[in-house]
């Protein structure tokens, strides 16, 4: 008997793939949910007026818009074109100086030693191949700068809901999963090298959304990228069975005491990186 393997998708029809993902639906929406605990993430770490400061896969630029907020020269990068857009749109209606650009984060458009901070939340965690996106992160951060990173936790409500879209709708063989990096272990690994200074602590976005359990799951559906393509790849009568156990997962998760709204805590692993400083010659 012959088995047939799984056909691996070489990395440009992936990365293709992913940034058709990204510019579905309105991710600019969601943002405007998850900005409380961007501003969160942000106030851990120590920034200074002048510093320079890089939102990498910033979709529309909530950490960057924090960043130049405190005084800091901010570059925000992602390869959503249009995610790119609106965060422009963005910084120009805040009358704040943001360099946007649309680029990849395992290839970033930047000098070595460019950011003396290099922050992602939710974002390169994303980006299929980790290796690279630990080069880049080390490459671009000058001696002493800090990587500061936010990835939700395989354990934790996104991994769930994660775990459902993949019971679904299997994702491409070859590439490991975006949920790794939301492991201990796995990011030690990934940050082995002894002139970097590791922090990992545990974090919760308490995910608030007006609508009941239904409403949310549509609203998702309707704007985050992810939500959006599995459900279009989906058959009418596969896209009622991954409605349903959405529908099942939120409403077993909210904690909200309302019926009008649904509120899911989410735990993800906040990374702090700090690259020691160059020794004096």
């Amino acid at each position: 008997m012959t088995i047939t393997q799984p056909s691996v998708p070489d990395i440009k029809t992936l990365k293709a793939r992913q940034k058709a993902t990204w510019e579905s639906g309105d991710f600019g929406e969601v943002a405007k949910f998850i900005m409380p605990h961007a501003e969160e993430f942000m106030a851990r770490i120590p920034l200074q007026p002048g510093m320079k400061v890089l939102d990498a896969a910033c979709g529309t630029g909530n950490l960057a818009v924090l960043a130049a907020q405190r005084g800091c020269v901010t570059s925000g990068l992602d390869f959503a074109a249009n995610l790119i857009a609106q965060a422009r749109e963005r910084a120009r209606q805040e009358s704040l100086s943001i360099d946007f650009t649309e680029g990849d984060a395992e290839a970033m458009p930047y000098p070595d030693a460019t950011f003396d901070v290099v922050v992602s939340m939710w974002g390169v965690m994303f980006a299929p191949r980790p290796e690279l996106v630990v080069s880049e992160l080390r490459r671009v951060v000058k001696p002493g700068g800090l990587i500061c990173m936010a990835n939700w936790s395989p354990d934790g409500f996104i991994g769930k809901m994660f775990v459902i879209f993949a019971r679904h709708l299997p994702p491409p063989a070859g590439f490991p999963s975006p949920l790794l990096w939301g492991d201990e272990a796995v990011v030690r690994a990934r940050f082995h090298d002894p002139g970097e200074e590791l922090r990992l602590t545990r974090q919760t976005a308490n995910m608030r959304f007006p609508f009941d359990a239904a409403g949310t799951v549509d609203f998702f559906r309707r704007y985050y990228g992810p939500t959006n393509r599995a459900f279009e790849s989906l058959k009418p009568d596969a896209q009622a069975a991954l409605l349903r156990d959405l529908v099942e997962l939120q409403s077993r998760h909210n904690i909200s005491k309302r019926p009008d709204q649904t509120e899911t805590p989410s735990d993800y692993l906040e990374v702090h990186v700090h690259r020691r400083a160059a020794p004096r010659k």
